[in-house]
């Protein structure tokens, strides 16, 4: 299907709107997945301007969590709903997108990206960039996520059947002298067998929470990888936070980041860049984003408003490319599948990180001053300036 055809059910100017802002075919959908998502939106987008199909409150809830309709880059749905949208959204009161904020954020970063801009100045009549007021938006109250109840740990049912077969298989006479004689050798060696067939599914069931947080904690714990911005944004909540779709080469697509660096790295310093991230960290939800990584950042030695700066992977990473800390002991080490927060085992290794007079990024052990510099195999992460910097 053509671009033409699967834009002929818009009103102009909608249809000029897309044309103009979506002039390739992969604007429409990189895969049959995405193109048959992209024609579900232009579809209720050609409802008209009154948008009847797409009720605000309803398209809040779904941008929630994301950046664009479809995928991970700008298509026709996002152009042809902003366009759809713009009639209602311009007739907002402040505490109208008050109430939308996630609406509020979608509609105001498609507005903003080039191509849209540049396509709605020029359809007749124009699409007039709409300005948020944003400084006296009231902070969300977000109640506190109810605490879990601990489950009772279920019984080792392999553990039970083994000692009951163990027991089965002794002569009636010892089990007919079971309560009389408890020490006897047959009902001892049932007894053995079950306990330690019990402890062996015990083990089993424990085997890789004990290999995963057993011993000190080391910095091979700790999953790095090289990740790759796709989009960022000021977050709708909170003046000192972006949202950042960062690819780290997962076939289910970027992860959602929340950092704290709006007053310490410009946005346009973090658009498109590559950058080591703390990937098993557990999701914390930040002014309610669910943030599913931390960016590694240097901070200088004189604090945070002397300069925070992105640790910069080598020339030639590739998203998902393993971050690793040089040193036998540590290079061939799996990561945690995920840091376990009461262990705290990133907040011990934290202090040793830093980087050298080379500007390279590296973990001095504490105990005996050994330097482990961070690495992927194409070389050595480094800090673009700061040098004896803080990493986290």
């Amino acid at each position: 299907m053509s671009a033409n055809s699967l834009t002929s059910t818009l009103p102009s100017p909608l249809r000029d709107l897309v044309a103009t802002a979506c002039p390739n075919d992969e604007d429409f959908g990189s895969n049959e997945k995405d193109k048959a998502e992209v024609v579900n939106w232009i579809q209720q987008a050609a409802s008209g301007s009154n948008v009847k199909s797409l009720e605000p409150k309803e398209l809040d809830a779904h941008l929630t969590p994301k950046t664009f309709l479809v995928g991970n880059r700008l298509t026709a749905a996002d152009v042809a709903v902003y366009g759809a949208l713009h009639p209602t959204v311009k007739s907002f009161q402040p505490q109208q997108y008050y109430a939308l904020p996630a609406l509020t954020r979608y509609f105001d970063h498609i507005q903003s990206r080039p191509s849209v801009r540049k396509a709605a100045d020029s359809v007749n009549p124009p699409l007039a960039s709409i300005t948020f007021e944003l400084d006296n938006m009231p902070k969300l109250e977000r109640k506190a996520d109810p605490p879990k109840k601990k489950e009772k740990p279920a019984k080792a049912e392999g553990a039970t059947q083994s000692a009951d077969a163990g027991a089965a298989s002794k002569e009636g006479k010892a089990q007919k002298k079971e309560k009389k004689e408890p020490k006897e050798k047959g009902q001892a060696a049932a007894s053995e067998g079950g306990s330690s067939k019990k402890g062996a599914a015990n083990a089993g069931n424990k085997a890789a929470a004990v290999a995963e947080d057993s011993g000190e904690p080391v910095p091979s714990m700790i999953d790095l990888r090289v990740g790759h911005i796709l989009d960022v944004q000021k977050h709708p909540d909170a003046d000192g936070l972006y949202i950042e779709q960062i690819d780290i080469g997962e076939e289910t697509g970027p992860r959602t980041v929340v950092s704290g660096l709006v007053h310490y790295i410009p946005i346009e310093q973090m658009r498109d860049k590559y950058l080591v991230a703390v990937c098993n960290l557990k999701p914390a939800n930040m002014r309610g984003v669910k943030s599913f990584a931390m960016v590694l950042c240097a901070t200088s030695k004189d604090g945070k408003e002397a300069g925070i700066e992105l640790i910069q992977p080598p020339p030639g990473s590739k998203p998902g490319d393993r971050v690793y800390f040089e040193g036998e002991k540590y290079e061939s080490a799996s990561p945690l599948s995920q840091l376990n927060p009461k262990k705290k085992i990133f907040e011990t290794i934290q202090p040793g990180f830093t980087t050298l007079e080379s500007k390279e990024a590296a973990w001095v052990d504490p105990a005996t001053k050994s330097v482990h510099k961070i690495r992927t195999k194409n070389g050595v992460c480094v800090a673009p300036t700061l040098i004896g910097a803080s990493l986290s």
